[in-house]
């Protein structure tokens, strides 16, 4: 973490900026802002015509001269005009009132493991762009952990995964600080892939973009999530005819396609753990593994998590909004700092 507790209690607002949402919380009042990272443009004007949710809805429904463009990739702003554009339609007009009111406005926002000196300050100027006079940052893997409850002031292991869009971030923490840590670049994006191929491959349909995530958050608590043997119906196009089928799917072969992306987050928390110093490890045999972010819901992940590792796996209460939460509680001062003073020798 970059910024102290003591500069955070000062911000005003903090941000999440996601790769598939972005999330904002405002100082006593709580998340105001939980819309996709998304934004519809005019290419013949360079007008915004939509930006969070109805963007979305346009993906892929657009005539040419309209693009649905996403201005953050992998926790990281891609496009520091786009962002701060749609950045300013999401907080809309009350809140940007509201925010203009405070002196000096100061903001906190996420930025994910090892994220370079580049990455760090397109975040900033991305929220100086809506205002902010002072921006602090935080590790995304620290505030997750505060989200979700995770002990991490004290002297013992925690071990966290955020799953996100397009990277699933792996920490052990302890005493407040990252103890080892790994970025691997699979995310749900990842697993939409995989299953949009293999119904293509397979079956020979095509899926809709935005009917992936809803088919695999149906399939959770059954057969896909419990590895058994049943079927799902599911509805797309005709790769040859181009016309609209329903096919009767194999919920294990679905199973299989989407194991094959998860097996690169399981290397990664192979390798956190072989880095990580003996005693840590023996309490995470007791204390398992918190996952967070919007894809740690995807349906058996924390059973296969389980089954490779031998450790408890448990996914938090709202994973989608645990790292906003987190940095909400920092702002609000209901974290108290670790103080690790050197200690004097009486004479």
């Amino acid at each position: 973490m970059t910024a102290s507790l003591e500069q955070l209690r000062r911000c005003h607002f903090a941000v999440d900026l996601g790769a598939a949402r972005t999330r904002v919380f405002l100082k006593g009042e709580g998340v105001v802002v939980d819309e996709p990272s998304a934004a519809a443009v005019n290419t013949r004007t360079g007008a915004l015509i939509a930006v969070g949710t109805l963007a979305e809805q346009m993906t892929g429904r657009t005539p040419g001269y309209i693009r649905v463009v996403r201005p953050v990739s992998g926790g990281t702003v891609v496009d520091i005009d786009m962002a701060k554009r749609m950045l300013r339609h999401l907080l809309g007009d009350k809140v940007r009132r509201a925010l203009r009111r405070k002196p000096r406005l100061r903001a906190a926002a996420c930025t994910p493991y090892d994220a370079d000196p580049l990455a760090q300050r397109a975040t900033v100027e991305t929220l100086v762009g809506v205002g902010a006079r002072r921006v602090e940052l935080v590790d995304t893997l620290i505030a997750a952990a505060v989200g979700c409850g995770l002990p991490v002031e004290r002297p013992e292991a925690s071990m966290i995964l955020v799953c996100g869009a397009a990277t699933t971030q792996i920490a052990v923490l302890s005493l407040g600080s990252i103890v080892t840590a790994e970025r691997v670049p699979v995310g749900g994006n990842a697993i939409d892939h995989s299953v949009v191929s293999y119904l293509r491959h397979h079956h020979e349909l095509m899926l809709p973009s935005q009917s992936v995530r809803p088919l695999h958050l149906a399939l959770r608590g059954g057969d896909l999530a419990t590895g058994g043997t049943g079927t799902t119906e599911i509805h797309g196009r005709d790769v040859a005819t181009g016309l609209a089928r329903s096919v009767e799917v194999d919920t294990a072969g679905l199973r299989g396609a989407i194991d094959i992306p998860l097996t690169g987050v399981l290397d990664g928390i192979g390798k956190v753990l072989r880095d990580c110093p003996p005693d840590l490890v023996a309490d995470l045999a007791e204390r398992g593994i918190m996952m967070v972010g919007g894809s740690a819901l995807t349906p058996g992940l924390d059973q296969m998590i389980r089954e490779a590792t031998g450790v408890p796996v448990q996914v938090a209460e709202r994973p989608d909004i645990a790292s906003v939460t987190g940095l909400g509680a920092m702002l609000d001062g209901q974290v108290e700092p670790v103080v690790l003073d050197s200690l004097s020798v009486s004479a």
